[in-house]
């Protein structure tokens, strides 16, 4: 289904979207990307999901990303056994400890000796989502001594997290594995990674996963921001997590570290989604604020690929409303004249490759005549990855034989996926799909012309070497084209 923007829309799936019906409705009101989180839900909850997404894929001819996003470690305080909880007043002096005995007022579990290694005095902890702060004042293997910096309600099972020191933690828990075997043996497409710290913890989910799933690290701890450069070159797309990246840091940190994040992911022609309560209003409301309808369009200016939609698509009451919004925001920015100015103000990239001057060509050529789409012929999909870094004012039309490659590109601005029908072997049938592409697809008429890229020799990654302008009218083409 085409859309009428270039952005990505992820929609998360649970609860309040859980059968066929409501699926198929969030795609066809602009959802291109369905993302499963497996915080929530079994196995055999989420192979329901997923054999609907390929149903309604299968059903309507289009390629649909499926991202996986594993849970991580997840670090929790025991309170105590009354499960209202209770409240840390400013200043007063607390302890955590590996004591399983019922905390009180002055003291809690907290079962995980590798923070009490990591740890020392004046390091900060955060509980209840940052609501509580306290600082370290003494500590050792099995304890810390704290003052509350900040006081609030705290009770059982609470997360805690620390933000001031790298944890010896692998970004990979026990049940980690075990989902990302079972969601690559069914199919997915990418895999999202949680509390990265280091590429290294890229680099053991990618031996995992064997080339079955793309690897999208999520950017939610101040050390992956600090180690951020690496992290990227080991990724293959990257998430703003602000959820848990404005609870390790001072908020007002937050805009200028995204707005960074998406241009180097730019540069590097790697997909970043920007998500987490982007329209969390809609969880309860059928109107997003203000606030939240230009935090959207402020990713968008920002050149993000994908928006994402958490809790207002998987349990709120309103998940069509919210797609429909973010749709609808979408289109408005794109339609802005200064949307046009700032892509162009921000196409800053070493070209240092054939393929990095083919795909500016296309581009170029695109935007000085009347061309209608720029289509790519693409083995891996860095072609179509590369076209869509250059933020063309017309359409992408990624073509590829490799089922996985298109949907993997459904995250990637811009791009137009078309699966064809096996794989070609001369650049005059390459031309011809394309053209056939973009009349079926409404992107251009019989009378219009696009720019076509693709390498010889077909069918070899990594080849991008030629570009054609060509009519769309297939008897021109064969009047026309060489061999």
């Amino acid at each position: 289904m085409r859309r009428l923007r270039n952005v990505k829309i992820v929609a998360t799936l649970g609860p309040a979207s859980n059968d066929y019906e409501m699926i198929r409705a969030l795609f066809e009101a602009g959802a291109d990307v369905f993302r499963l989180n497996m915080s929530h839900g079994d196995h055999d909850e989420i192979r329901k999901r997923h054999e609907i997404i390929r149903q309604i894929e299968q059903e309507l001819d289009s390629p649909i990303a499926i991202l996986a996003d594993l849970q991580g470690p997840k670090l929790r305080c025991v309170c105590v056994a009354n499960d209202h909880g209770f409240d840390m007043e400013d200043g007063a002096a607390f302890r955590f400890d590996l004591d399983e005995t019922p905390g009180d007022t002055t003291r809690v579990q907290l079962p995980h000796p590798e923070i009490f290694a990591a740890l020392a005095p004046g390091a900060h902890l955060l509980v209840n989502d940052g609501k509580v702060k306290l600082r370290v004042e003494t500590c050792g293997a099995d304890f810390a001594e704290c003052v509350v910096v900040a006081g609030g309600p705290i009770s059982n099972r609470k997360g805690v997290n620390v933000p001031d020191v790298v944890l010896p933690l692998a970004a990979l828990s026990d049940k980690d594995r075990r989902d990302l075997e079972f969601v690559c043996e069914l199919g997915v497409d990418w895999l999202a990674l949680s509390f990265v710290q280091r590429k290294e913890d890229v680099e053991e989910a990618r031996g995992l996963a064997k080339g079955r799933a793309a690897i999208l690290s999520k950017i939610e701890k101040p050390a992956a921001e600090k180690a951020f450069d690496e992290i990227l070159t080991a990724s293959d797309g990257i998430m703003v997590a602000r959820g848990d990246l404005g609870v390790e840091l001072p908020v007002q940190n937050v805009p200028p570290i995204q707005k960074r994040l998406v241009r180097k992911c730019r540069a590097a022609a790697k997909p970043v989604i920007v998500a987490t309560q982007m329209l969390e209003s809609m969880i309860e409301s059928p109107v997003p604020t203000r606030a939240e309808v230009s935090d959207v369009a402020t990713a968008i200016y920002e050149g993000a690929d994908a928006v994402m939609l958490s809790a207002e698509s998987a349990a709120g009451g309103y998940p069509i409303e919210a797609v429909n919004t973010m749709n609808n925001v979408a289109i408005e920015v794109e339609a802005d004249p200064t949307y046009h100015e700032i892509m162009r103000a921000s196409r800053h990239v070493k070209r240092s490759s054939v393929a990095d001057g083919i795909v500016a060509s296309a581009r170029e050529i695109a935007e000085t005549t009347d061309i209608k789409a720029i289509c790519c012929f693409t083995q891996s999909g860095n072609t179509a990855s590369l076209v869509a870094r250059e933020r063309p004012s017309v359409p992408i039309l990624a073509l590829t034989p490799l089922t996985h490659v298109a949907r993997r590109l459904c995250l990637t601005w811009g791009t137009n996926c078309f699966i064809t029908a096996g794989e070609v072997s001369r650049f005059k049938l390459a031309v011809v799909s394309a053209a056939r592409a973009a009349r079926e697809g409404g992107f251009a008429s019989e009378e219009e012309q696009i720019v076509v890229t693709a390498g010889v020799p077909f069918n070899v990654q990594g080849t991008t070497n030629i570009i054609r302008v060509a009519p769309v009218a297939e008897r021109l083409i064969y009047a026309t084209e060489p061999d």
